[in-house]
């Protein structure tokens, strides 16, 4: 009985990823062959683009009446964003920080994160309180296309030049690949979602615990392979904007679209376990990262710091789970 849900989970995670890419890599091209600046592609549409697996999930999980798979699927997203793939990252090579951009979203991303925080402390997401995320949402992209278009000089933006001009994409192609990653981005994730949904019902597991470890991980691998692809092209800044744009698009975009779609009540553990990791990951990065003297950089002892933090959460979150 389980094996359909299995195959569903899976090939809804293959595809997921895939389309993910197209859709970047085609957005990219095409927001550039529209004029818009290598800096402004690197902060929005690469920064936010990858998050577009996350959006999707949540919001079939939000239709489907399983807001625990979209609320766990964000911050389960966040976690792993930052302990696993930036600790993979960052072990395989240091990650050395020169952006000031990334420098400036840093503290943004902890103030969202305090936000959340504030939200989820009473026990829902309300509508209303996903209608604010959506509002910072906005005004952060407005910020973010006002600086990104003062034309200042920026190591995101030269490295995001640098990867446009090494793989060019026609217009109609990039325009060809954002309509079919869309696609297969909604029919993938709404495959992902069923699975999830009947497996977590077969093992008596909570749909949040799905949303935190089966979903949020598999909604994540888009980062993880263009971390590790950004690392290795000697590219840290692209590896870093993706996650820190991911974790704040996953915070303000995800959980507020889903909100505002379906309240979703937050289980006490939300804020004593899971806001509290991402909040003590997100804080780590920043003092890892930030550069406080200089230009920051991650280390691999840090990047190990991290991985070891994503195992732990992981393991004490399946077996207070299944201790239950």
């Amino acid at each position: 009985m389980m094996l359909m849900p299995v195959l569903a989970v899976l090939a809804g995670l293959v595809l997921l990823v895939w389309s993910a890419d197209r859709f970047v890599d085609g957005a990219a091209a095409t927001a550039k062959h529209l004029g818009m600046s290598p800096l402004l592609i690197g902060m929005v549409i690469m920064g936010f683009g990858t998050s577009a697996p996350e959006l999707v999930v949540s919001v079939m999980a939000s239709l489907d009446g399983s807001p625990g798979i979209a609320l766990g699927n964000a911050y389960g997203s966040n976690i792993a964003n930052i302990a696993l793939i930036l600790g993979l990252t960052a072990v395989i090579a240091p990650i050395a920080v020169h952006s000031q951009v990334i420098r400036r979203e840093m503290p943004i991303l902890l103030a969202v994160t305090a936000v959340a925080a504030l939200q989820v402390y009473d026990g829902e997401v309300t509508r209303i309180e996903g209608v604010v995320l959506l509002v910072l949402l906005v005004a952060l992209l407005g910020w973010n296309i006002y600086q990104g278009r003062r034309g200042q000089v920026d190591a995101l933006g030269g490295e995001v030049e640098q990867e446009l001009v090494a793989h060019p994409m026609p217009m109609k192609k990039a325009l060809t690949w954002v309509v079919i990653g869309l696609l297969l981005l909604v029919a993938s994730s709404r495959l992902l979602v069923w699975g999830a949904v009947d497996i977590a019902q077969f093992f008596g597991v909570s749909d949040l615990v799905i949303g935190l470890t089966v979903v949020a991980i598999g909604t994540s691998l888009p980062e993880l392979a263009s971390s590790i692809a950004a690392i290795r092209k000697n590219e840290h800044d692209m590896a870093l904007g993706n996650v820190i744009g991911s974790n704040l698009f996953n915070t303000l975009g995800v959980v507020g679209l889903a909100g505002v779609i379906h309240p979703m009540v937050a289980e006490p553990e939300v804020f004593t376990r899971d806001m509290l990791v991402m909040g003590a990951l997100t804080l780590a990065l920043f003092v890892f990262a930030y550069g406080f003297r200089g230009p920051g950089r991650i280390t691999r002892i840090e990047g190990g710091v991290l991985l070891v933090a994503f195992v732990a959460y992981t393991a004490y979150l399946l077996s207070t789970t299944f201790a239950a």
